[in-house]
């Protein structure tokens, strides 16, 4: 059986853990050779590509500077020769209240979530845009259309993640290039699981208050999402572009 994705290479940002690495185990499951970007080493993701048969390269970068994305493509480009699909996952999402988050926490997330995802955008799409076939998946969130406090720079950067995604739609599509986001809700990841909430709410709590206002009551994990991510990074997907996918056991429901 042929592998829907065989044949074509993959950058995830952020796949040295959670919703990135479930992504790029999937997207390698489904015969894509992949590239990891991240600033934390990432040798269990590649020990579980490579058990699940995959291939793949681990590159450290900062995708928020762009002279560390530029090396990145640069080590693409001489690794597998361009990039077909370009997943923008990686992200931070410190809980503040707004008097106490300061200009420099501001900026580094919107940097982070927001201005990454334009310069790793810059760097592959018109590899894309010249070889007549590319996916853009952009990872945005849920909070979005939720009433979540002490979360303003974060909610901020994910609805510009959207907008950012629904523009690109617009000029990439002649092109044969599709550009979507995928709206996680809260995930079981390493990273949110050692959140630091304000009020003195737990991790644990917090989880299960979510599960509860969910159609389907368990806690999402990152494995949920991989299903979404192989289906927009596919031919099956050919003519779906401009969309925001909400993967969150049914939280919010949009029209």
């Amino acid at each position: 059986m042929t592998k829907r994705l065989a044949g074509k290479t993959a950058v995830i940002s952020g796949a040295a853990a959670g919703i990135g690495q479930a992504s790029a185990v999937r997207l390698a499951e489904d015969g894509a050779r992949i590239f990891i970007a991240d600033r934390a080493k990432a040798d269990e993701t590649l020990q579980m590509i490579e058990r699940a048969g995959g291939k793949a390269t681990a590159v450290v970068c900062d995708i928020s500077n762009p002279a560390s994305v530029a090396a990145l493509r640069e080590a693409v480009e001489q690794g597998g020769g361009r990039c077909d699909i370009l997943v923008n996952n990686a992200g931070i999402y410190p809980m503040q209240t707004f008097d106490d988050i300061t200009f420099e926490d501001w900026r580094r997330v919107l940097s982070v979530n927001l201005d990454s995802m334009f310069l790793m955008t810059k760097a592959f799409a018109d590899g894309m845009r010249k070889n007549g076939w590319g996916r853009i998946v952009n990872i945005a969130s849920d909070t979005v259309n939720l009433l979540v406090p002490n979360f303003v720079h974060y909610i901020t950067s994910k609805a510009g993640v959207i907008g950012f995604t629904r523009s690109l739609a617009t000029e990439f599509g002649e092109r044969g290039v599709t550009v979507n986001a995928i709206a996680p809700g809260l995930t079981r990841t390493p990273g949110t699981q050692a959140q630091k909430i304000p009020g003195g709410l737990t991790t644990d709590a917090l989880f299960d208050l979510m599960a509860h206002m969910q159609s389907i009551k368990r806690s999402e994990v990152a494995t949920d999402l991989v299903g979404a991510v192989s289906f927009l990074a596919s031919d099956d997907a050919a003519f779906i572009t401009g969309q925001t996918l909400y993967v969150n056991g049914g939280l919010t429901r949009t029209t």
